[in-house]
Protein backbone atom coordinates (compact mmCIF):
# COMPACT_ATOMS: atom_id res chain seq x y z
CA UNK A 1 0.00 0.00 0.00
CA UNK A 2 1.43 3.38 -0.98
CA UNK A 3 1.85 6.30 1.41
CA UNK A 4 -0.94 8.17 -0.36
CA UNK A 5 -3.28 5.21 0.02
CA UNK A 6 -2.42 5.12 3.73
CA UNK A 7 -3.65 8.72 4.15
CA UNK A 8 -7.05 9.13 5.78
CA UNK A 9 -9.80 10.00 3.29
CA UNK A 10 -10.26 13.53 4.70
CA UNK A 11 -6.53 14.23 4.38
CA UNK A 12 -6.49 13.01 0.76
CA UNK A 13 -9.49 15.21 -0.08
CA UNK A 14 -7.80 18.21 1.51
CA UNK A 15 -4.60 17.50 -0.46
CA UNK A 16 -6.51 17.32 -3.76
CA UNK A 17 -8.40 20.55 -2.92
CA UNK A 18 -5.18 22.43 -2.13
CA UNK A 19 -3.61 21.19 -5.33
CA UNK A 20 -6.66 22.37 -7.27
CA UNK A 21 -6.49 25.78 -5.63
CA UNK A 22 -2.81 26.10 -6.50
CA UNK A 23 -3.57 25.23 -10.09
CA UNK A 24 -6.53 27.68 -10.27
CA UNK A 25 -4.31 30.59 -9.17
CA UNK A 26 -1.94 30.12 -12.08
CA UNK A 27 -2.24 31.74 -15.47
CA UNK A 28 -4.07 29.80 -18.15
CA UNK A 29 -4.06 30.18 -21.90
CA UNK A 30 -7.36 30.12 -23.75
CA UNK A 31 -7.86 28.44 -27.11
CA UNK A 32 -7.61 31.80 -28.87
CA UNK A 33 -4.22 32.43 -27.28
CA UNK A 34 -5.46 35.14 -24.86
CA UNK A 35 -3.59 34.90 -21.59
CA UNK A 36 -5.72 35.56 -18.52
CA UNK A 37 -5.11 35.47 -14.80
CA UNK A 38 -7.49 33.85 -12.33
CA UNK A 39 -6.18 35.88 -9.41
CA UNK A 40 -8.50 38.87 -10.00
CA UNK A 41 -12.22 39.34 -9.52
CA UNK A 42 -12.56 39.01 -13.28
CA UNK A 43 -10.92 35.58 -13.24
CA UNK A 44 -10.72 33.76 -16.52
CA UNK A 45 -11.96 36.78 -18.51
CA UNK A 46 -9.77 38.43 -21.18
CA UNK A 47 -9.00 42.04 -20.35
CA UNK A 48 -10.76 43.11 -23.56
CA UNK A 49 -14.03 41.70 -22.15
CA UNK A 50 -13.96 43.84 -19.00
CA UNK A 51 -16.67 46.52 -19.41
CA UNK A 52 -16.14 50.26 -19.33
CA UNK A 53 -17.35 51.88 -16.13
CA UNK A 54 -18.76 55.34 -15.49
CA UNK A 55 -19.54 56.43 -11.94
CA UNK A 56 -22.14 59.20 -11.77
CA UNK A 57 -22.22 61.21 -8.57
CA UNK A 58 -22.65 64.75 -7.39
CA UNK A 59 -25.04 66.99 -5.53
CA UNK A 60 -28.60 65.88 -4.86
CA UNK A 61 -30.84 67.83 -7.22
CA UNK A 62 -28.04 68.53 -9.71
CA UNK A 63 -29.31 66.08 -12.33
CA UNK A 64 -27.79 62.68 -11.60
CA UNK A 65 -30.94 60.85 -12.72
CA UNK A 66 -31.05 62.79 -15.99
CA UNK A 67 -27.40 62.01 -16.69
CA UNK A 68 -27.96 58.33 -15.93
CA UNK A 69 -31.04 58.20 -18.16
CA UNK A 70 -29.04 59.73 -20.99
CA UNK A 71 -26.39 57.00 -20.73
CA UNK A 72 -29.14 54.39 -20.59
CA UNK A 73 -30.56 55.76 -23.84
CA UNK A 74 -27.06 55.49 -25.34
CA UNK A 75 -26.97 51.77 -24.55
CA UNK A 76 -25.21 51.75 -21.19
CA UNK A 77 -26.29 49.33 -18.47
CA UNK A 78 -27.28 51.69 -15.63
CA UNK A 79 -27.55 50.81 -11.94
CA UNK A 80 -28.94 53.46 -9.59
CA UNK A 81 -27.86 53.83 -5.96
CA UNK A 82 -25.52 50.85 -5.93
CA UNK A 83 -23.49 50.54 -2.71
CA UNK A 84 -19.87 51.38 -3.63
CA UNK A 85 -18.59 48.11 -2.17
CA UNK A 86 -20.58 46.21 -4.82
CA UNK A 87 -19.15 48.10 -7.82
CA UNK A 88 -16.29 45.59 -8.43
CA UNK A 89 -18.85 42.76 -8.27
CA UNK A 90 -21.00 44.48 -10.87
CA UNK A 91 -17.97 44.87 -13.15
CA UNK A 92 -17.14 41.19 -12.68
CA UNK A 93 -20.67 40.18 -13.67
CA UNK A 94 -20.45 42.41 -16.72
CA UNK A 95 -17.14 40.83 -17.68
CA UNK A 96 -18.77 37.40 -17.59
CA UNK A 97 -21.69 38.44 -19.80
CA UNK A 98 -19.82 37.47 -22.99
CA UNK A 99 -19.89 41.03 -24.26
CA UNK A 100 -23.59 41.64 -23.59
CA UNK A 101 -22.74 44.24 -20.95
CA UNK A 102 -19.85 46.24 -22.40
CA UNK A 103 -20.55 49.57 -20.66
CA UNK A 104 -21.80 50.05 -17.11
CA UNK A 105 -22.90 53.28 -15.43
CA UNK A 106 -23.34 53.34 -11.66
CA UNK A 107 -25.07 56.15 -9.75
CA UNK A 108 -23.49 56.69 -6.33
CA UNK A 109 -24.97 59.27 -3.98
CA UNK A 110 -25.60 60.11 -0.35
CA UNK A 111 -28.63 57.83 -0.16
CA UNK A 112 -26.00 55.11 0.25
CA UNK A 113 -23.90 57.20 2.64
CA UNK A 114 -23.28 54.37 5.12
CA UNK A 115 -21.45 52.58 2.29
CA UNK A 116 -19.78 55.72 0.98
CA UNK A 117 -16.54 55.15 2.87
CA UNK A 118 -16.05 52.01 0.78
CA UNK A 119 -15.94 53.95 -2.49
CA UNK A 120 -12.24 54.79 -2.41
CA UNK A 121 -11.37 51.19 -1.62
CA UNK A 122 -13.52 50.02 -4.54
CA UNK A 123 -11.89 52.52 -6.89
CA UNK A 124 -8.44 51.31 -5.87
CA UNK A 125 -9.57 47.73 -6.44
CA UNK A 126 -10.81 48.60 -9.94
CA UNK A 127 -7.57 50.38 -10.77
CA UNK A 128 -5.53 47.35 -9.74
CA UNK A 129 -7.60 45.26 -12.15
CA UNK A 130 -7.05 47.75 -15.00
CA UNK A 131 -10.75 48.58 -15.31
CA UNK A 132 -11.36 51.68 -17.42
CA UNK A 133 -13.43 53.90 -15.15
CA UNK A 134 -14.50 57.53 -15.25
CA UNK A 135 -16.20 59.71 -12.67
CA UNK A 136 -18.85 62.22 -13.75
CA UNK A 137 -19.71 64.77 -11.05
CA UNK A 138 -22.90 66.85 -11.29
CA UNK A 139 -22.47 70.25 -9.61
CA UNK A 140 -24.89 73.12 -9.03
CA UNK A 141 -25.07 76.35 -7.05
CA UNK A 142 -26.71 76.49 -3.64
CA UNK A 143 -29.38 78.85 -4.99
CA UNK A 144 -30.32 76.50 -7.82
CA UNK A 145 -30.42 73.46 -5.52
CA UNK A 146 -32.62 75.21 -2.95
CA UNK A 147 -34.96 76.33 -5.70
CA UNK A 148 -35.25 72.80 -7.08
CA UNK A 149 -35.92 71.19 -3.70
CA UNK A 150 -38.52 73.80 -2.86
CA UNK A 151 -40.24 73.38 -6.21
CA UNK A 152 -40.78 69.63 -5.63
CA UNK A 153 -41.45 70.12 -1.88
CA UNK A 154 -38.98 67.46 -0.87
CA UNK A 155 -36.38 67.62 1.91
CA UNK A 156 -32.69 67.30 1.18
CA UNK A 157 -31.47 63.78 2.06
CA UNK A 158 -29.02 65.15 4.65
CA UNK A 159 -30.90 68.09 6.15
CA UNK A 160 -32.42 66.15 9.03
CA UNK A 161 -34.18 68.63 11.30
CA UNK A 162 -32.32 71.57 9.79
CA UNK A 163 -32.77 73.63 6.65
CA UNK A 164 -32.20 72.64 3.04
CA UNK A 165 -28.98 74.67 2.98
CA UNK A 166 -27.70 72.68 5.97
CA UNK A 167 -28.16 69.47 4.01
CA UNK A 168 -26.43 70.99 0.97
CA UNK A 169 -23.46 72.09 3.08
CA UNK A 170 -23.15 68.62 4.62
CA UNK A 171 -23.32 66.97 1.22
CA UNK A 172 -20.67 69.26 -0.28
CA UNK A 173 -18.31 68.37 2.53
CA UNK A 174 -19.01 64.66 2.11
CA UNK A 175 -18.41 64.77 -1.65
CA UNK A 176 -15.48 67.19 -1.66
CA UNK A 177 -12.80 64.56 -2.19
CA UNK A 178 -14.79 62.72 -4.87
CA UNK A 179 -15.34 65.98 -6.76
CA UNK A 180 -11.59 66.52 -6.79
CA UNK A 181 -11.08 63.08 -8.35
CA UNK A 182 -13.77 63.55 -11.01
CA UNK A 183 -12.85 63.21 -14.67
CA UNK A 184 -15.77 65.39 -15.76
CA UNK A 185 -17.57 68.07 -13.72
CA UNK A 186 -20.81 69.47 -15.16
CA UNK A 187 -22.33 72.58 -13.61
CA UNK A 188 -26.10 72.35 -14.08
CA UNK A 189 -26.99 75.60 -12.30
CA UNK A 190 -28.28 77.22 -15.48
CA UNK A 191 -29.02 74.09 -17.53
CA UNK A 192 -32.41 72.61 -18.27
CA UNK A 193 -32.97 68.89 -18.80
CA UNK A 194 -32.42 69.09 -22.56
CA UNK A 195 -29.18 71.05 -22.22
CA UNK A 196 -27.80 68.54 -19.70
CA UNK A 197 -28.67 65.68 -22.02
CA UNK A 198 -26.90 67.50 -24.86
CA UNK A 199 -23.75 67.80 -22.72
CA UNK A 200 -23.84 64.10 -21.88
CA UNK A 201 -24.42 63.20 -25.52
CA UNK A 202 -21.46 65.33 -26.55
CA UNK A 203 -19.20 63.44 -24.14
CA UNK A 204 -20.44 59.86 -24.52
CA UNK A 205 -22.28 59.45 -27.84
CA UNK A 206 -19.14 58.96 -29.96
CA UNK A 207 -18.36 55.50 -31.28
CA UNK A 208 -14.69 55.79 -30.32
CA UNK A 209 -13.34 57.37 -27.17
CA UNK A 210 -10.90 60.21 -27.97
CA UNK A 211 -7.72 60.69 -26.00
CA UNK A 212 -8.85 64.06 -24.68
CA UNK A 213 -11.99 66.17 -24.92
CA UNK A 214 -11.87 69.89 -24.24
CA UNK A 215 -14.65 72.34 -23.53
CA UNK A 216 -13.56 75.92 -24.16
CA UNK A 217 -15.94 78.25 -22.35
CA UNK A 218 -16.11 82.03 -22.54
CA UNK A 219 -17.60 83.81 -19.54
CA UNK A 220 -17.96 87.17 -17.85
CA UNK A 221 -16.28 87.74 -14.49
CA UNK A 222 -19.17 89.94 -13.41
CA UNK A 223 -21.40 86.84 -13.57
CA UNK A 224 -19.02 84.70 -11.53
CA UNK A 225 -16.40 82.06 -12.23
CA UNK A 226 -17.56 78.79 -13.83
CA UNK A 227 -17.50 76.21 -11.05
CA UNK A 228 -16.66 73.39 -13.45
CA UNK A 229 -13.55 75.04 -14.93
CA UNK A 230 -10.24 73.19 -14.73
CA UNK A 231 -8.24 76.14 -16.10
CA UNK A 232 -9.10 79.85 -16.14
CA UNK A 233 -7.55 82.58 -18.30
CA UNK A 234 -8.26 86.29 -17.81
CA UNK A 235 -8.45 88.44 -20.97
CA UNK A 236 -9.07 91.71 -19.13
CA UNK A 237 -5.47 92.73 -19.81
CA UNK A 238 -6.64 93.67 -23.32
CA UNK A 239 -8.59 96.86 -24.21
CA UNK A 240 -12.34 96.34 -24.06
CA UNK A 241 -14.20 96.68 -27.41
CA UNK A 242 -17.20 97.76 -25.35
CA UNK A 243 -15.75 101.26 -25.35
CA UNK A 244 -15.56 101.39 -29.15
CA UNK A 245 -19.01 102.66 -30.21
CA UNK A 246 -19.05 100.86 -33.57
CA UNK A 247 -18.03 97.54 -31.96
CA UNK A 248 -20.15 97.69 -28.81
CA UNK A 249 -23.34 96.15 -30.33
CA UNK A 250 -21.46 93.10 -31.63
CA UNK A 251 -19.79 90.16 -29.89
CA UNK A 252 -16.57 88.24 -30.28
CA UNK A 253 -17.95 86.13 -33.11
CA UNK A 254 -17.91 89.23 -35.28
CA UNK A 255 -14.83 89.42 -37.53
CA UNK A 256 -14.23 93.11 -36.82
CA UNK A 257 -14.38 92.55 -33.07
CA UNK A 258 -12.03 89.56 -33.31
CA UNK A 259 -9.60 91.54 -35.48
CA UNK A 260 -9.66 94.42 -32.98
CA UNK A 261 -8.93 92.08 -30.08
CA UNK A 262 -6.02 90.30 -31.75
CA UNK A 263 -4.45 93.47 -33.11
CA UNK A 264 -3.84 94.59 -29.52
CA UNK A 265 -0.31 94.28 -28.07
CA UNK A 266 0.14 90.92 -26.38
CA UNK A 267 -3.00 89.24 -27.75
CA UNK A 268 -1.36 87.00 -30.35
CA UNK A 269 1.58 86.31 -28.04
CA UNK A 270 -0.83 85.23 -25.30
CA UNK A 271 -2.66 82.86 -27.66
CA UNK A 272 0.60 81.29 -28.84
CA UNK A 273 2.03 80.79 -25.36
CA UNK A 274 -1.23 79.64 -23.81
CA UNK A 275 -1.68 77.08 -26.60
CA UNK A 276 1.86 75.87 -25.91
CA UNK A 277 1.08 75.61 -22.20
CA UNK A 278 -2.07 73.63 -22.95
CA UNK A 279 -0.07 71.16 -25.02
CA UNK A 280 2.12 70.52 -21.99
CA UNK A 281 -0.89 70.18 -19.68
CA UNK A 282 -2.78 67.97 -22.14
CA UNK A 283 0.14 65.55 -22.31
CA UNK A 284 0.08 65.30 -18.52
CA UNK A 285 -3.68 64.80 -18.45
CA UNK A 286 -3.36 61.94 -20.93
CA UNK A 287 -0.64 60.28 -18.85
CA UNK A 288 -2.87 60.53 -15.78
CA UNK A 289 -5.88 59.16 -17.65
CA UNK A 290 -7.87 62.41 -17.49
CA UNK A 291 -10.08 62.58 -20.57
CA UNK A 292 -11.97 65.83 -20.06
CA UNK A 293 -10.83 69.39 -19.49
CA UNK A 294 -12.82 72.61 -19.26
CA UNK A 295 -10.88 75.74 -20.17
CA UNK A 296 -12.60 78.96 -19.13
CA UNK A 297 -11.69 82.22 -20.88
CA UNK A 298 -13.01 85.30 -19.10
CA UNK A 299 -13.45 89.00 -19.65
CA UNK A 300 -15.66 91.56 -17.92
CA UNK A 301 -19.00 90.72 -19.51
CA UNK A 302 -18.26 87.57 -21.48
CA UNK A 303 -19.21 89.23 -24.78
CA UNK A 304 -16.16 90.44 -26.72
CA UNK A 305 -12.62 89.51 -25.65
CA UNK A 306 -13.36 86.15 -24.07
CA UNK A 307 -15.59 85.04 -26.95
CA UNK A 308 -13.02 85.96 -29.61
CA UNK A 309 -10.21 84.26 -27.68
CA UNK A 310 -12.25 81.12 -26.97
CA UNK A 311 -12.98 80.72 -30.67
CA UNK A 312 -9.32 81.11 -31.64
CA UNK A 313 -8.11 78.77 -28.90
CA UNK A 314 -10.68 76.09 -29.75
CA UNK A 315 -9.58 76.20 -33.38
CA UNK A 316 -5.96 75.69 -32.29
CA UNK A 317 -6.88 72.69 -30.13
CA UNK A 318 -9.02 71.12 -32.83
CA UNK A 319 -6.18 71.48 -35.34
CA UNK A 320 -3.97 69.51 -32.92
CA UNK A 321 -6.40 66.61 -32.70
CA UNK A 322 -8.19 67.53 -29.47
CA UNK A 323 -11.95 67.05 -29.73
CA UNK A 324 -13.26 70.47 -28.76
CA UNK A 325 -16.62 71.98 -27.85
CA UNK A 326 -17.07 75.75 -27.57
CA UNK A 327 -19.56 77.22 -25.09
CA UNK A 328 -20.25 80.94 -24.70
CA UNK A 329 -21.83 80.99 -21.26
CA UNK A 330 -22.70 84.65 -20.86
CA UNK A 331 -22.93 85.94 -24.41
CA UNK A 332 -26.31 87.64 -24.85
CA UNK A 333 -26.96 88.22 -21.14
CA UNK A 334 -26.55 91.98 -21.41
Amino acid sequence: MTEQEKQPTADRDRTHKEAGEDQSSQETVQDDGAQVSTDSATAGVPEAAIPELVIISGMSGAGRSTAAKCLEDLGWFVVDNLPPALIPTMVELGARSQGNVARIAVVVDVRGRRFFDNLRESLADLESKHVTRRIVFLESSDEALVRRFESVRRPHPLQGDGRIVDGIDAERELLRELRGDADLVIDTSSLNVHELRAKMDAQFAGEEEPELRATVMSFGFKYGLPVDADLVADMRFLPNPHWIPELRPFNGLNEEVSAYVFNQPGAKEFLDRYAELLRLIAAGYRREGKRYVTIAIGCTGGKHRSVATAEKLAARLAAEGVETVVVHRDMGRE
